[in-house]
């Protein structure tokens, strides 16, 4: 790809006292690209990107946004370079609807005599115009989050990052399909493709290595704290993948890190 990274991690480490929990790491991710992100549990991946959202400062080295070193590391910094982080329990709330949780925190207002009105409207407008530019179709903006699938509130979430008041260069997702089933799987996915077609930088952490696989350009496999693989997934199989989360190395000299 010619196109330089949007995001750079650059040997970055983190402890929690003698724990390292992730260690010179540095990898990027481009636009217009999917970056699948795997490992085994506690191989150091959710640590890596609560630093990229900003959750966690990294105890050394350096993240870059286009170019530029992300400080302070803070989630509103990092949400104002352009990252959006949406997590695995998505942090939906049932009892708003899809636009009140879209807009939930930040909230459009306007006034009248002195006093702050919400604009119901405008951002219900938007909404609607968001969900349609990502090919979804909820015809009720008004229905409470509690009565959509998993798919469904899946793709709120991804709305919900993609209205900002900067328009977000790096969408980060947590096992978007985790919880789901084939066919609402394949509608998400089907999401994320589109995010990537629109310019986007998507990462991806991913427990499903055949999904991760078919739908990633590139993958970073993970392995106690440490990045073994960064490369493209092509001439990749579900084989070589668990061998590379299991053993840190594939069979072939020289193929371990890239």
């Amino acid at each position: 790809m010619s196109a330089a990274p949007v995001l750079e991690a650059v040997d970055v480490s983190k402890s929690y006292g003698r724990v390292r929990a992730v260690t010179d790491v540095s990898f990027d991710v481009r636009p217009g690209e999917i970056l699948g992100v795997v490992g085994d549990n506690g191989a150091g991946k959710s640590t890596l990107m609560s630093m990229v959202s900003g959750a966690l400062a990294p105890d050394s080295g350096h993240l870059r946004v286009a170019g530029r070193d992300l400080t302070p590391h803070t989630i509103g910094a990092a949400r104002a370079a352009g990252i959006e982080m949406i997590y695995q329990d998505l942090g939906l709330s049932d009892n708003l609807s899809i636009v009140e949780n879209v807009f939930l925190g930040r909230e459009w207002t306007g006034g009248v005599r002195g006093l702050p009105v919400l604009r119901k409207r405008a951002m219900r407008e938007r909404t609607r115009a968001v969900l349609e530019e990502l090919g979804i179709d909820l015809h009720d903006m008004n229905v409470l989050v509690e009565g959509l699938s998993g798919g469904q509130r899946q793709m709120v979430a991804i709305a919900r990052a993609l209205v900002t008041e900067n328009e977000p260069r790096v969408m980060v997702m947590d096992e978007p399909t985790a919880a789901l089933g084939t066919t609402e799987s394949d509608g998400v996915n089907a999401l994320i493709r589109r995010l990537r077609d629109r310019g986007y930088a998507v990462i991806v952490i991913s427990h499903r290595i055949p999904e991760i696989l078919s739908m990633a350009d590139r993958l970073l496999v993970m392995k106690g704290g440490r990045n073994v693989y960064h490369g493209p997934t092509e001439g990749l199989d579900v084989e070589r993948c668990v061998q590379l989360i299991v053993a840190g190395t594939l069979a072939t000299a020289g193929e371990a890190v890239r």
